[in-house]
């Protein structure tokens, strides 16, 4: 990994009040240091780690991404109720779920319209909603 992406990671976690760890360092850099969004598992991000030599155990990537969640700059996007993904993109968008690839990528927010969601349950608020729309290749 590079000095600038080292460096991009470190000046997030700052933004968001985080204490810049080697750890987080580099899995922020790895996560945002090109400047692009990505969706990450937690297994999908510890293997990227271990491809740049960094030592990093799979416990602290996860609990790396739920601080990272926990202050915004990541939301976490649940598929399968068993199968996260982690969004560097926290701005409310749907998501495509690609089924025969196990891949998450945006969906064009553009295209989206929900015109009503059902009233919350009294004592109750919506926190948000979240779209997943799932794809298969046609056969």
């Amino acid at each position: 990994m590079t000095v600038q992406q080292n460096d991009i990671g470190a000046t997030w976690l700052a933004k968001a009040g985080l204490r810049p760890t080697r750890q987080r360092v580099t899995l922020a850099g790895l996560l945002i240091g090109d400047g692009q969004h990505r969706h990450v598992t937690a297994e999908s991000l510890f293997d990227a780690a271990k491809a740049q030599g960094e030592a990093v155990s799979l416990a602290t990537v996860y609990n790396t991404l739920r601080a990272f969640c926990d202050v915004g700059l990541m939301q976490e996007v649940t598929v399968d109720g068993s199968k996260s993904y982690f969004d560097t993109n926290t701005h409310d968008h749907p998501h495509f779920y690609w089924e025969d690839e196990a891949r998450l990528t945006d969906a064009p927010s553009d295209q989206l319209v929900i015109s009503r969601v059902p009233d919350a349950p009294e004592g109750a608020e919506i926190a948000s909603v979240d779209v997943v729309i799932r794809l298969r290749r046609n056969k």
